[in-house]
């Protein structure tokens, strides 16, 4: 498509409007307004045309208005006055007059009854070429008129944490695609888990977008989404869709995941009980050990099948003993280990203060290994009321037993 073409027929310039759906309510809440030019029989994406910056400002300046204009008086006509309404802009050309332009338009439609609190801002900030804290502060501006603002394709690429926070949005729109990508699928969750804890952290809402599959709807379920968006559940259409469209469908399937869901941590806590019972069992065998190297020594060679590496910490995260380690089948002590500290991991001291409570083992979320590399999840011990026995499980046991996802 030309640019002069497009500018000269904007008659043929159209909106449509994918669905965004709740995970709470399994309706249509929202749609985001999508540009379009409608010629003959075919209907282009304006896509290429917004990011194709040798084209002049005003002239994608005048086609987002058009496309805002006509989506605006199309919800004011036909939409349920609940529906959200997501309006993508380049940040750069926001920048421009600080927004004057588009905030004049929206209180145009606020006069014809249009609330400003239905309008969420969508930028994406890693095209944002100025200073991020003079858009931070216009964002706050747009934000006292009841607007919202989203960040979108966030994960797409390296995403920057320090520059999301400084934005502060109210919504995340974190991008699924990079998920059908088999080599690049745990990495990638990795950076998501990050994402989302700093949502979090700042209390913005998760939108997951680009959900083109089941695994791709339940990965978003999973992981603390509210609302989610994508072909899978519904593609951009020139008309909206009833808010109970999906209703049905959603709930079938929330239900399909809660009952997977349940299950692995069925098979989870049945883990974390037979090897309550097996250490329980064990120490008590070998109670008259004569240190605790001697201990992992006896409960390693009971525990071959399970483990790879066992060690005993105190309440303080010192190591009392070596590291007995598995290698080619053959267990070897690494008294090297002795008296280093792990306090600084993750959850060490808090799962300390759980099993001495809970008298109980504590069975972890998986996790990389810092030596190996390898998936593995650790289960915990409290020996007595000082002394904590920590059992890495190794990802092949983890794989049988169905504990490895």
């Amino acid at each position: 498509m030309d640019a002069l073409d497009i500018i000269a027929n904007l008659q043929h310039v159209i909106p449509y409007y994918q669905a965004i759906f709740s995970a709470d309510e399994h309706r249509v809440i929202g749609y985001e307004v999508l540009g379009r030019y409608e010629s003959g029989e075919h209907v282009d994406s304006l896509g290429p045309f917004f990011h194709d910056e040798t084209i002049p400002e005003e002239f994608r300046l005048e086609v987002d208005e058009t496309v805002t204009k006509k989506a605006l008086d199309h919800f004011l006509s036909n939409g349920d006055s609940r529906l959200l309404i997501f309006l993508n802009r380049d940040a750069n050309l926001l920048m421009i007059d600080r927004a004057e332009s588009f905030l004049t338009l929206l209180f145009q439609y606020e006069e014809k009854g249009l609330s400003l609190d239905r309008i969420v801002l969508e930028i994406n900030e890693q095209h944002f070429k100025g200073d991020f804290d003079q858009l931070s502060h216009l964002l706050t501006y747009i934000r006292t008129y009841g607007i919202r603002v989203a960040l979108d394709n966030i994960g797409e690429h390296s995403s920057n944490l320090e520059r999301i926070s400084l934005l502060a949005p109210d919504i995340l729109k974190i991008d699924l695609r990079e998920l059908r990508k088999t080599s690049a699928s745990y990495s990638y969750q990795d950076v998501l888990y990050s994402i989302s804890l700093l949502a979090r952290k700042i209390g913005a809402t998760l939108l997951y977008e680009d959900i083109e599959a089941s695994f791709q709807l339940q990965y978003a379920w999973r992981n603390g989404g509210r609302y989610y968006q994508g072909y899978y559940l519904a593609e951009p259409k020139p008309e909206l869709l009833p808010a109970d469209f999906l209703k049905e469908r959603l709930r079938e399937e929330c239900h399909r995941f809660i009952q997977q869901e349940k299950k692995k941590l069925q098979t989870l806590y049945n883990i974390s009980e037979q090897f309550q019972q097996r250490i329980t069992a064990l120490l008590a065998k070998y109670k008259k050990s004569a240190d605790f190297n001697e201990l992992i020594v006896a409960i390693a060679t009971e525990l071959g099948d399970a483990c790879f590496r066992m060690y005993v910490c105190d309440e303080d995260g010192f190591q009392r003993s070596a590291n007995i380690f598995k290698r080619n089948d053959t267990w070897e002590l690494q008294p090297e280990y002795y008296m280093k500290n792990w306090s600084w991991r993750p959850y060490f001291l808090e799962n300390i203060i759980r099993m001495r409570s809970r008298k109980r083992g504590i069975l972890s979320d998986l996790y990389a290994d810092i030596e190996t590399g390898e998936t593995i999840r650790t289960y915990s011990y409290p020996i007595d009321e000082c002394h904590y026995l920590f059992i890495d499980l190794s990802y092949s046991y983890l794989f049988e037993h169905d504990a490895h996802y």
